[in-house]
């Protein structure tokens, strides 16, 4: 009897461990359905909410609260490594001109490189506004990588619009209003000095407008600049009215008559030199106060300095070619009708001037003034006379 009972006992458990195991494999599912269900629901809600913000703000908005974590770690990579006293990151600051010149003037006192350093060149861009003849420019910096850099300094109103694809791609720097004839363009060219002297790569400074032209291919410049013994910046000294006449007594004691100098606007200059006008203060105050129109100080601050500081530095002319012939305050502008074979090929007419103290046929790597009509021609005789 005992055994019977033992028997139904255990045959009872087994029916109620079966029946308890067939429980839980009804509720697994119903658990499952619900998360399944819920995960579509939340998906279902993020899509309704995205096409919403998409529609509202657009697709570069919805990304944008993502970019400042994303930009934040490279930004400390670079605090934190040499990078950031090889080259800024980003050309857009907030630095004050006092502040960007201190900054700048900064000097390493071991000459050899912790790292590869390839000397290339900054092209300076002073501009009012937009760069019409970009496209040209585009053409001429393609497959030079690495051997230059852009600096654009427009007025302060105007908004640059280049594609990513540009070489002038965020190549603005924070930018001051100017006035011809005053200062404040020589602040304008020393804030360009400036910004590109942070970048410790960069050897050679060219100052350009946006009616500039290169007459060369891009090696040729590069090797030109690279193996000249000087930097070509005009500072004569002319006796007649617009030259010594411009003089001020006032000037004395940092500048005497006959350290006076004139030259174009339009320079290439070596490093040592850039650091030689950004440093300065001295003969800023002097020609800020005693060289005002009709002294025209982007005519003769810089000749004038750099005369005084490094004459044996100079080669006494410029390489930007401009047409004075016409007359006026202001050299002659090309358009379209101008750019023909012939015009082309006076450009490059019989010419002769010094160069590491020997005659040479090529006295100009650039050419102004040219107008936003000019381009489509230019683009067309390009490969024929420019090289590229």
């Amino acid at each position: 009897m005992q055994s019977r009972a033992l028997l139904q006992m255990e045959e009872s458990g087994k029916d109620s461990a079966v029946v308890s195991r067939a429980n839980q494999s009804r509720v697994l599912p119903r658990r499952l359905l619900f998360l399944v269900v819920l995960f579509l629901l939340l998906c279902f809600t993020f899509s309704v909410v995205s096409i919403f913000m998409i529609k509202q703000f657009g697709v570069n908005s919805i990304f944008e609260a993502v970019k400042p974590s994303f930009q934040s770690c490279v930004l400390e990579h670079q605090l934190n490594s040499l990078d950031r006293w090889i080259k800024p990151l980003d050309l857009m600051h907030n630095m004050t001109d006092e502040e960007l010149f201190w900054r700048a003037s900064m000097v390493p006192q071991i000459k050899k490189y912790p790292f590869r350093r390839v000397p290339k060149i900054a092209f300076m861009f002073l501009t009012k506004g937009p760069l019409p003849l970009a496209p040209l420019w585009e053409r001429f910096f393609k497959g030079n990588e690495g051997l230059y850099s852009i600096y654009i300094h427009p007025l302060p109103s105007y908004q640059t619009e280049f594609p990513s694809s540009s070489v002038f791609y965020k190549r603005r720097i924070p930018s001051q209003l100017t006035e011809w004839g005053r200062m404040s363009m020589c602040d304008a060219e020393k804030r360009l000095l400036a910004n590109a002297l942070l970048d410790i790569s960069n050897e050679w400074f060219v100052l350009l407008s946006e009616s500039c032209i290169p007459l060369y291919n891009f090696s040729y410049v590069y090797k030109y600049i690279k193996r000249s013994r000087y930097s070509f910046i005009g500072a004569f000294d002319d006796p007649g009215p617009f030259g010594r006449g411009r003089y001020s007594e006032n000037m004395l004691p940092e500048v005497d008559i006959t350290q006076w100098r004139k030259g174009s606007q339009w320079f290439e200059i070596n490093r040592k030199l850039a650091l030689y006008l950004v440093e300065d203060i001295r003969f800023h105050q002097k020609f800020s106060e005693f060289c005002r129109p009709a002294c025209y100080v982007d005519e003769h601050y810089f000749p004038t300095m750099l005369t005084i500081k490094a004459a044996n530095l100079l080669a006494n002319r410029s390489i930007t070619y401009t047409d004075w012939s016409r007359g006026g305050p202001h050299p002659a502008t090309f358009g379209r009708a101008d750019i023909t074979e012939s015009f082309m090929k006076k450009l490059y007419g019989n010419r002769s001037c010094l160069y590491n103290d020997h005659p040479i046929s090529v006295c100009f790597l650039f050419a102004r003034k040219f107008a936003p009509s000019a381009l489509e021609p230019l683009f067309l005789l390009a490969p024929k006379y420019l090289g590229f």
